[in-house]
This record gives C-alpha cells, structure tokens and sequence, in this order.
C-alpha cells in the first residue's frame, strides 16, 4: 500500500513523500480500516516541523495524521464492536499517529461508527476538533449552560466546532471572525458576532464565564482582560500541558 509520510523534519513541501509500506495486520485487539478520507490539522504541521520534538520524538520515516473515515476491513480476536463493511471514523493517539496509508490498523477503542448522514470527507474532519472543544469546554471550562463564552477565531477548524457545541450545552456564544465570514458564523449558531476587520473585541463589552482561545500569542495574555474575575480561559496554543 502507498502512505504519505514524513522522511525528515521541516516544512511539508520538502519532508513529506508518498512511500510503499506492507499492508497491515490487525492484533487481537486491533480494526483494519481502508481509509476514504484523513485529515491535516495544525498540530500535524507542527508535528512535521518538529515543534513537538520536546514531546514525543518519531523514528524517521513516519505516517502522519491524526484523523480519518473509511471502512473496516478486518479485525482482531477480541474485537467485537465492529465488523468488515462497518463504516467508521478514527482518532490516532500520539503515539500512533498515521491516518494518511491507503489503511491503518488501530486499536478498537479508537473508532466510532461513522453517523450515516455524514460523508466520509464530513466525518474525518471531526475527531480532533471534536475532542479538543469536548475537553476544552467540559473538562477543563466545566461549562454550563447560561454562561457566556468568547471563542476566538468562530470561522476556523475548531471555532465551526465549537460555536455549535456551546450552543449545544446552552451557552451564550460570541466569536470573533471577519466580516465576510459573519453570516456564516451566525449560521451556525454564535448569537453575537465581532468582526475583527471592522471592531476591537477588548473595547467590546466583556465579562465572559469562559474564552475559548484558539489563536495563541498576545490573544491568550488579553483574554484576562475580558474574562470575569473567576471565570475560565482554555487556550489550545500554548505548550502541552505534559
């Protein structure tokens, strides 16, 4: 089978080939899925540059990607939630990165079925934007339904995700965009919208229960300035918590 991967560290451009690697063979405890769609994200291109090394070093050459739908193939012994033909979607762990071969083998644990209403493009996009507002705004933001959240960046991979779960859970959604991604932003469900080509969100009222932020730098430092005094601020930027 043919996989994308990468042969050193640096831009992806230059590091990333398509190589030939041996088909895979599931373990006891292991889903052989032929992949339809993958998905890059940031952290990939980040993992590629080798900002991550500090983290987790890979042996070169390696897969990349964390994000995938396809349709299982076949499976371990002890594997009984799936079956050959299921349509599923994957999450790959740090340590097992690689969604970009033509299949992967993963433990069973990693896959969910994938909903019928969603393409496999749809569904692969949704696992690490998913988890990263699911632990972002529950487990780390505790978030309830009637506080208000800023989330910066509304039109972005993790900002689409993150307006409709919020809403989902009951909160009061602003974010920030530009003003020709307004419409599509309300769309989805923000009820207040800063368009940051035309408005400054410091100078826009604040005291927010949580801000979502999800572009780094000077935003993570200024989003104390329009949290409320013992409210929350999750950045997804910043270093790795471990």
């Amino acid at each position: 089978m043919r996989a994308y991967m990468m042969t050193a560290y640096g831009k992806i451009p230059d590091v990333v080939r398509l190589l030939d690697l041996p088909d895979p063979v599931p373990g006891a405890d292991e889903v052989v899925c032929d992949i339809k769609a993958a998905a890059l994200n940031p952290i990939d291109q980040k993992t590629i540059a080798g900002d991550l090394k500090q983290v987790i070093r890979y042996d070169l050459p390696h897969t990349i990607g964390f994000d995938a739908s396809g349709t299982v193939r076949a499976v371990g012994s002890n594997v009984t939630a799936f079956r050959p033909g299921d349509e599923v979607f994957v999450r790959a762990s740090r340590e097992t990165i690689g969604t970009f071969p033509e299949k992967i083998a993963l433990p069973q644990s990693f896959f969910a079925r994938k909903p019928a209403a969603l393409t496999h493009v749809e569904a692969a996009s949704l696992p690490l934007v998913g988890l990263t507002t699911v632990q972002g705004l529950v487990d780390r933001a505790r978030a309830k339904a009637g506080q208000r959240i800023l989330i910066h960046a509304g039109s972005g991979g993790v900002g689409t995700f993150a307006i409709q779960y919020a809403k989902a859970l009951g909160l009061h959604v602003t974010t920030t965009t530009s003003s020709r991604n307004a419409e599509f932003v309300r769309a989805l469900g923000a009820d207040t919208i800063i368009a940051y080509d035309k408005q400054d969100y410091l100078t826009e009222p604040g005291d927010y229960d949580i801000v979502f932020d999800t572009l780094g730098g000077a935003f993570t430092l200024d989003a104390f300035k329009v949290a409320r005094r013992g409210g929350s601020v999750v950045s997804i930027v910043g270093p790795p918590d471990r």
